[in-house]
Order: structure tokens, then C-alpha cells, then sequence
């Protein structure tokens, strides 16, 4: 998948078409973080409803080429590396979306697979 990143469009459109594609999976902006541990807060998560560009001043239109196969770190440093933005992937779980820091080398693919059967083995409890 080609998702297109450019400042004008909203973080909401970039996350629909990711979550398209990957259902069980959905990805997080967050704001520019000082430590060097890589790690977010909740209050560093940036909302849905606001422009890219008004989030990050210095983005310029870009493409970030997303396969099944790449890994959620990989994915995660496309985006700091092309972009200079900071995302998360989080991996559902019932009702709930974990964080994948334990399972940052699985494939983009075995993380949505494994969340449908983790939220489906939930719904038939």
C-alpha cells in the first residue's frame, strides 16, 4: 500500500487507509519526543482531526511505500526516516489496542492475525 503524506490532509484519511488494509492494527501520531528512550505518552498522542502540517511544520508531500511483510519497527522508522514523523502501531485486542513493543519484529501481516484471533477468541467468550 502507498500511503500518501502530504500537510494538508488530515491524520484521520492516513489512518483509514492504513486501517483498510490492516483492520486489526492502527496507527498513532504522535508529537515530537525529547527522550531518547523512544518511547510515548498517551498526552503526546496527537488527535485524528488535525492536519498533518499543523502537527509537524517542517512536512513536505511524501510517499510511504507499506508492505504485509515489513515489520512494525521497520514501518514505524520508514516513517521517522522519509517523514520525520512519529507513529505507533497498536495491535487490537478485544476491545482494547496494545502497544506492539513486544512484538516489534513481527510482520505487519502476523500482527493483524494475530489480533482477529485474539478479538474473535474474545467475542466467543
Amino acid at each position: 500500500m502507498r500511503l500518501k503524506i502530504a500537510p494538508n490532509r488530515y491524520i484521520s484519511e492516513v489512518q483509514k487507509e492504513f486501517n483498510a488494509e490492516f483492520p486489526y492494527l492502527k496507527l498513532s501520531f504522535f508529537g515530537q519526543n525529547s527522550n531518547s528512550s523512544h518511547r510515548f505518552s498517551s498526552h503526546q498522542m496527537i488527535t485524528g482531526d488535525k492536519k498533518l502540517g499543523d502537527s509537524f511544520k517542517k512536512l513536505s508531500a511524501n510517499i510511504v511505500q507499506i508492505e504485509e511483510n515489513m515489520k512494525v519497527k521497520e514501518v514505524e522508522k520508514v516513517f521517522k526516516d522519509k517523514c520525520n514523523l512519529h507513529v505507533k502501531i497498536f495491535r487490537k485486542s478485544g476491545n482494547l489496542w496494545l502497544e506492539t513493543t513486544m512484538t516489534d519484529n513481527w510482520s505487519l501481516l502476523q500482527q493483524n492475525n494475530h489480533g482477529r484471533e485474539i478479538s474473535s477468541a474474545q467475542q466467543d467468550d
